[in-house]
């Protein structure tokens, strides 16, 4: 703020505007606290969101290498100064942190702090978050906090838009679910209608064979060849159903933001980094879409299930008049050769027929030890 009203005024702007473009709770976060950061000209900031066991469900910090993040150990418990601005629901603004009676030490490859200033995050009555910064890089007056009253109201200000775009994060994310829930009892409610029929065929001839075997081994056969015949129409009414289940998402956000939202649900649920990036891409026929999202989630499938991968990223892109989805991860790899030979294996074959099916091409690029990419190219886009 020292640089006057008008600089001021703008980093809030720009702030506020780099909180509203998120709509994924992790994301929100990070910008939140680097928003923070930056805004009041701080060394350090963090944000944590409460759990109801005494820790914290989420905690982002800025200002600290993932190196010293790691050394630092697990996430803080709810005690001394955090506790007092989740319990207290009030702010805090100190010349030295760690002369606060309420200070109750830090681990070691902690980062020393000394003034300090934090509040509550507040969704009406409720608390749900605590946001905090250290360090101000200014000249601090002798025995005095560098922080001021001025970076208190600054910091209040934003903390109110933050509480808005988290629960508008949290909505988000709550409504994908409710998406999904819908869209497996949908599945569920086909898949039962398809196949349910054959399977209780299929338990009854099973049943008459194992009555026959010691009789009549020759009807017994009879029966048992009936049952590998209901075996296989069954297999092929559930293939169908679910092939003809076109994801929802798909046809409400279409396939760059589909695509999205799935690696953003795999990148929070796996230790792996996963990442998506697209340029140029726009809409495609339905089966198009449809064919690229199924070999991209085959593939990533893959990729997060056995290849050990640290980091697997997916890309959209134009070629030409093509559109392009690449899958590639830094695993274990494999040699192609033999798995083209070995048949069905990684669903290679499966990736293979979608591709085709909609006029398209699939490549396989891995060798052991070097990591794997599947590329699919589809025509338009």
């Amino acid at each position: 703020m020292s640089q006057g009203p008008r600089s001021g005024l703008a980093a809030v702007s720009s702030a506020l505007l780099a909180m509203s473009r998120h709509l994924e709770v992790r994301d929100v976060l990070k910008t939140i606290v680097a928003s923070a950061r930056e805004l009041l000209n701080a060394q350090y900031a963090a944000l944590g969101v409460p759990d109801d066991h005494g820790g914290f469900a989420q905690f982002v910090v800025d200002g600290v290498s993932d190196e010293q993040w790691k050394a630092i150990g697990p996430l803080p418990r709810q005690h001394g100064i955090l506790a007092a601005m989740l319990h207290e629901a009030r702010p805090e603004r100190l010349a030295d942190v760690r002369k606060d009676p309420r200070f109750e030490g830090w681990p070691s490859a902690h980062p020393e702090m000394s003034d300090f200033l934090g509040l509550p995050i507040r969704d009406g009555d409720e608390v749900i978050g605590a946001l905090f910064l250290a360090n101000k890089n200014c000249v601090k007056p002798e025995g005095g906090c560098g922080f001021t009253a001025n970076d208190e109201e600054l910091l209040s200000i934003l903390a109110q838009h933050a509480a808005i775009a988290l629960t508008n994060a949290r909505l988000y994310e709550r409504s994908r679910e409710l998406t999904i829930a819908e869209e497996r009892s949908r599945l569920a409610h086909e898949l039962h209608d398809a196949v349910s029929q054959k399977l209780f065929s299929l338990r009854l001839t099973a049943q008459a064979a194992a009555a026959l075997v010691d009789r009549d081994p020759t009807r017994a056969k009879g029966e048992l060849q009936q049952v590998a015949a209901l075996a296989a129409e069954a297999a092929d009414e559930l293939r169908a159903a679910v092939v003809e289940l076109r994801p929802a998402a798909l046809d409400e956000d279409g396939l760059v933001a589909t695509l999205r939202t799935h690696i953003q649900v795999l990148d929070r649920a796996h230790t792996a980094r996963v990442t998506f990036t697209s340029a140029g891409v726009r809409a495609l026929p339905a089966a198009q879409e449809e064919a690229l999202l199924r070999v991209a989630q085959e593939a990533l499938h893959n990729a997060l299930r056995h290849s050990g991968a640290g980091h697997v990223a997916v890309t959209l892109h134009k070629r030409g008049q093509d559109t392009v989805l690449r899958v590639t991860d830094d695993g274990s790899g494999f040699d192609p050769s033999t798995v083209r030979r070995a048949g069905r294996h990684l669903g290679l074959v499966s990736m293979r027929d979608r591709a085709s099916g909609v006029g398209g091409t699939l490549r396989v690029e891995s060798a052991p030890g070097k990591g794997t990419a599947i590329e699919m190219e589809a025509p338009g886009g």
